[in-house]
């Protein structure tokens, strides 16, 4: 048999896709009340009345009588009197309708004005009154009353009224005062309570949508005109949880540092087995567990489907490249924004610590940092995320390792490398173009993460995601690696250095790169891709882990039969490629033999079924099966398998398990895995570690 590396990556798809307070509501512009012009004659008086959605009422009091002496007057002069008064009464009526018309023009306009989200200039002649309406309403403009409407205060002119009248009016106008300002107070009152307990999520429950109450008390005025709507502008931000949103545009190798405060704390420990950040973790002596982020910042289909699967099949969105392109500029930002924010938060954190794990590799792309003339993809946001995740990671004691999984042109074009097809990474027209750029990309990222915020958490700097030198020029790449190392230590940059083994075969790399110190190579081992592998009997393959695997690793970390320092940067327990997705959107599997990639030989289709020969009709309905369905043997192969792996893999510098959480491939997310009982609640808690004999499986069907 041919070398397992080897085979795996002759037959490893190109399109492998795995890697691939009031309420805002309310605010409304405020509004003085307004003035009544005096009237000779008698008038009805205008109560007092909240502006609001619903309609202003008005006082209905009658006139005073125009009798003015106790002389009885004739017929005649009663009959003129009546008909005086008539005219009086139907002039007055004709003023109040002419007048409600005027106010329900007014109030038109301020209903039109809701929902805006920055101020305007309402250019009314008559109020000439600039209105304001804010994202958010400040404390200063609750204390003030002008985080809701006011009212109108009508005037009461009329002599006839009567005193006693008057002192009516001015106790309502007096209790429509102090309600205007004790209702925002309260609510204010309300926000400051409920800021003073837990932390509030970082969604709304009925809407999941972020509440960004840290912008309170911030004013829109802070940030400069030439930044307002950029992306350092806060007010611009789907997501402000956690940020400091003190405006800055102060950077380090020309990245901004928006959203960061100014003080960490390294004494975290992730768990007992491990050494706090602030003090070295010996890597090469203790192992390295570790689970990627994957499908976050850098998007792969088969992690979040929904972002792909309602379109139609034949607009061809296959990747985050032609997915940004359908939405257009606004509607990818708003659309991948809102997978940043909802994908990975805190939690996500929190619960890896709690699983036991110890380091996490966070996958981003290179639009993080820029992008370049006709690129759809979704520029800089995703830094902001990266900068927090970060900063998680510190909080929960984790050692992060930064891996760039995409750069200019695609290093293999695979759907995770943001676009699927050629690979124009050193290769093709525009090769030597877009790997200039990546070279400049790197002399930025490295001078930023040199800065001392980043000396300990940062464990492991990674330059790129599997390259794939089995088609790409193997000099150049090396030459590539070499000059951003380089760049890296010269801009600061004292962590250890990854670079991945491009498939070439781990003891192919005996003799390359070992002359730079501080390196590490970074190995993606599955059986999965290889259609000699996968077609292993589940035995077998426990087997292979055991005894392939960990030939391989003592094979690399030795020097002279290998590069040296080694890890396995991604692992699986899945022991198909049956998932929707992986193998690209809408193909198939290597597994049924349905993965159809295009008839061009250099295309890589595979259709025929690759399961253990003589096991019957290959099949993926048990594989994708809800883990509740899987049989306690299945359950217990599962476990073994991932048990067995790590325990390889811990024979170098250790692993990381890809990936930390998906929608729905539960052989694909540690987290739904655990919950389905099928990887360890923590991560040392093994049952098997490859001394044992291993069970010959013989009632669990090969086929499904």
């Amino acid at each position: 048999m041919a070398s397992p590396q080897k085979e795996r990556t002759t037959a490893k798809s190109k399109s492998r896709s795995r890697r691939i307070s009031g309420d805002p509501s309310d605010e409304k512009p405020a509004r003085k009340p307004g003035e009544r012009r005096k009237s000779n004659g008698p008038k009805k008086a205008q109560s007092p009345a909240k502006r609001s959605s619903k309609p202003i009422e008005r006082s209905k009091d009658g006139y005073a009588s125009s009798q003015t002496s106790t002389n009885i007057l004739s017929v005649d002069s009663l009959a003129k009197l009546n008909a005086h008064n008539e005219k009086v009464h139907l002039s007055e009526r004709e003023r109040a309708v002419e007048r409600e018309k005027k106010e329900k023009v007014v109030t038109g306009r301020v209903l039109k004005e809701r929902g805006k989200h920055r101020r305007r200039d309402d250019e009314d002649d008559e109020k000439r009154e600039k209105r304001k309406k804010r994202r958010i309403v400040s404390g200063a403009i609750l204390e003030e009353g002008r985080g809701r409407r006011g009212g109108y205060l009508a005037s009461l002119n009329s002599e006839d009224n009567g005193r006693r009248k008057r002192i009516c009016w001015i106790l309502i106008g007096f209790l429509v005062l102090v309600l205007i300002i004790l209702i925002p107070v309260g609510v204010l009152v309300i926000g400051k309570q409920n800021s003073a307990s837990d932390p509030a999520p970082a969604g709304s429950a009925a809407t999941g949508a972020p509440n960004n109450s840290n912008l309170n008390g911030t004013s829109e005025n802070d940030i400069p005109v030439a930044a307002k709507g950029s992306y350092l502008d806060p007010f611009t931000w789907y997501d402000t949880q956690d940020f400091n949103v003190t405006y800055t545009n102060e950077t380090f190798g020309g990245l901004p540092i928006m959203g960061l405060n100014s003080s960490w704390n390294d004494s975290t420990q992730a768990n007992q087995y491990v050494p706090p950040l602030n003090q070295k973790f010996n890597y090469g002596q203790m192992p390295i567990r570790g689970v990627n982020i994957g499908g976050w910042l850098s998007l792969e289909p088969f992690i979040t489907p929904s972002l792909f699967s309602s379109y139609d099949p034949n607009l061809g969105i296959v990747d985050e490249y032609t997915l940004s392109q359908h939405l257009g500029a606004a509607g990818a930002a708003q659309t991948i924004e809102k997978h940043y924010s909802n994908f990975v938060n805190e939690q996500t954190f929190a619960d890896i610590q709690a699983a036991g794990f110890d380091h996490v590799r966070i996958p981003y792309s290179y639009w993080a940092v820029t992008t370049y003339p006709g690129d759809p993809y979704v520029p800089k946001i995703s830094w902001r995320y990266l900068l927090r995740g970060i900063e998680y990671a510190r909080k929960y004691g984790l050692r992060v390792n930064l891996d760039l999984h995409a750069v200019p042109g695609s290093q293999n074009g695979w759907n995770h490398s943001g676009r699927q097809g050629a690979i124009g990474w050193i290769n093709g027209t525009d090769g030597s173009l877009n790997a200039q750029r990546s070279v400049d990309i790197h002399n930025q990222l490295s001078t930023f993460f040199a800065q001392p915020r980043y000396d300990n958490v940062i464990g492991i700097y990674g330059l790129l995601n599997e390259p794939r030198m089995t088609l790409l020029p193997i000099q150049p790449v090396l030459d590539w690696t070499t000059t951003v190392v380089s760049n890296a230590r010269q801009n600061g940059i004292k962590q250890t250095i990854a670079f991945g083994d491009g498939f070439l075969g781990l003891p192919n790399w005996q003799g390359k790169l070992q002359g730079i110190e501080g390196l590490v190579m970074d190995a993606h081992q599955y059986v999965i891709f290889n259609v000699q592998q996968i077609a292993f009997t589940h035995q077998t393959k426990i087997n292979f882990a055991c005894s392939g695997w960990s030939a391989q690793m003592k094979q690399s970390i030795n020097v002279a039969t290998g590069y040296g320092p080694t890890l396995c940067g991604e692992w699986s327990q899945a022991d198909t490629d049956c998932t929707p997705y992986l193998n690209n959107v809408g193909v198939g599997s290597r597994w049924a033999g349905n993965m159809n990639l295009g008839s061009a030989p250099s295309a890589g289709s595979i259709l025929t079924p690759s399961c253990p020969p003589n096991s019957g009709t290959c099949e993926c309905a048990d594989a994708n099966a809800d883990p509740s369905d899987y049989s306690d043997t299945y359950k217990q192969w599962l476990m073994m398998n991932a048990e067995a792996q790590m325990t390889s893999f811990e024979i170098g510098w250790g692993w990381f398990y890809w990936t930390w959480q998906t929608e729905s491939a539960v052989q694909w997310s540690w987290k739904l895995g655990m919950q389905a009982g099928i990887l360890p609640a923590k991560v040392w808690d093994r049952a098997f570690n490859c001394t044992q004999t291993v069970p010959s499986f013989s009632g669990l069907p090969e086929n499904y």
